[in-house]
């Protein structure tokens, strides 16, 4: 139940409440039609000549040749097999080959799915009407900053994934212990923030989803680690930084057993540096495997890939034997149930948003100084994080070096 996420599964009737990135906009500048297969359909994204993006069934309604290869103009897609045409609503256009004066392609409907833009992502609506609003959260809106978006295609179910967002201790031994004994290993530098032992763990439900909190040696409730810490933002996002980085780790089904995992980041130093324009959020691949077909876990994102991965393409878990520090996998769990039985009865999940007062602008939580050291914190984290493959991590590090 919590795993399966085609059509008409519990979870993927409530996965499909939500809007989902497809895509960088920027991925449709060079091509106007991109292969996405999302939650088990397999769809064509393309871009019209006049600007309008849409989502369509990827096989042609006609003879099932693929759409991915059609030929688009202002205002629609045309099969490249039979010339069918059909607009960015699914509305069959023209049947070519059929006699003059046919209504065949009256009784045609390609299957479509909303689609909108917001900060550099192309997001996707697989639900039933009535469609909800795209939320507005900050890092996606936010403005005087930079951004790019990293991105990778992983082989494992999305739920062994998300789950790790709410597993804090495996930051102290994967990221501290495990970390520092790969670098050390290749000669590099170890990490020093990641081992700090952590001592008290807290999960909150909120409005759009769970808030972590953690308390590490030496610190109190006081520290912004406990006082606010920061959330997954339900059903499949996490959202982490500090000292002026902030991130979205957006996971997204691609079916039940792969996932794309994209690394959303916004950059605005606190030290009031000033930051250049920006005309396109640039994306880039995260890679997670050497030459030798190895995993890379000498940086963080490398690390949770390796654990994530090797549970297998969908984690037995009644081979699991938890114990009390995975209190925060007990609350998820409970979270998915609980909304899927609200999706069953035909309310809302958690985080549905349908009053645009309540969208401008969605602040999230999330604490500034993250292990009591946010600056330090953040040249470690560029340095064994996912942003060391950004194209702007030169831009970046000098950014945040300016006084």
């Amino acid at each position: 139940m919590l795993t399966r996420v085609g059509p008409g599964t519990p979870m993927g009737e409530l996965l499909r409440r939500y809007w989902m990135p497809v895509a960088a906009s920027c991925e449709l500048r060079n091509q106007q039609t991109r292969r996405v297969r999302l939650m088990c359909e397999d769809l064509v994204l393309f871009r019209s000549s006049a600007g309008e993006v849409a989502l369509i069934e990827e096989h042609c309604p006609h003879r099932r040749a693929s759409l991915f290869h059609g030929c688009v103009d202002e205002t629609g897609i045309r099969c490249p097999y039979h010339g069918w045409k059909f607009r960015a609503d699914g509305t069959c256009l023209e049947t070519p080959a059929e006699p003059e004066g046919s209504t065949l392609h009256n009784r045609v409907q390609a299957t479509t799915y909303p689609v909108q833009e917001l900060g550099g992502l192309i997001f996707a609506y697989l639900g039933p009407p009535p469609v909800p609003l795209l939320p507005r959260f900050d890092l996606f809106v936010w403005e005087g900053g930079l951004r790019d978006i990293g991105v990778a295609s992983l082989p494992c179910n999305w739920l062994q994934i998300m789950e790790n967002s709410v597993d804090p201790s495996h930051l102290e031994w994967l990221h501290g212990h495990h970390l520092a004994y790969a670098r050390e290993q290749q000669g590099q530098p170890a990490p020093t923030h990641y081992r700090k032992k952590q001592v008290k763990h807290g999960f909150d439900v909120f409005e759009y989803g769970i808030i972590k909190r953690r308390v590490v040696e030496g610190g109190s409730e006081l520290d912004d680690d406990w006082r606010i810490g920061h959330p997954l933002v339900f059903p499949v996002m996490l959202r982490v930084g500090s000292h002026g980085q902030h991130r979205f780790q957006i996971r997204v089904p691609i079916d039940d057993t792969h996932t794309m995992h994209f690394w959303y980041a916004f950059y605005r130093p606190a030290n009031g540096a000033s930051v250049p324009p920006q005309d396109e959020v640039p994306v880039y691949d995260v890679p997670w495997k050497d030459e030798r077909g190895e995993f890379l876990v000498d940086f963080v994102d490398g690390q949770d890939i390796m654990a994530w991965v090797t549970q297998g393409p969908i984690a037995d878990r009644t081979r699991e034997c938890l114990g009390s520090s995975d209190q925060g996998l007990a609350v998820y769990r409970n979270l998915l149930f609980e909304q899927m039985e609200v999706v069953r009865n035909g309310g809302d999940p958690l985080g549905v948003i349908r009053d645009p007062a309540k969208n401008e602008i969605i602040e999230l939580p999330q604490e500034r100084e993250k292990y009591g050291q946010g600056a330090s914190f953040l040249a470690e984290s560029m340095d064994m994080g996912h942003a060391r493959y950004s194209p702007l991590k030169d831009e970046l590090c000098q950014l945040f070096s300016q006084k």
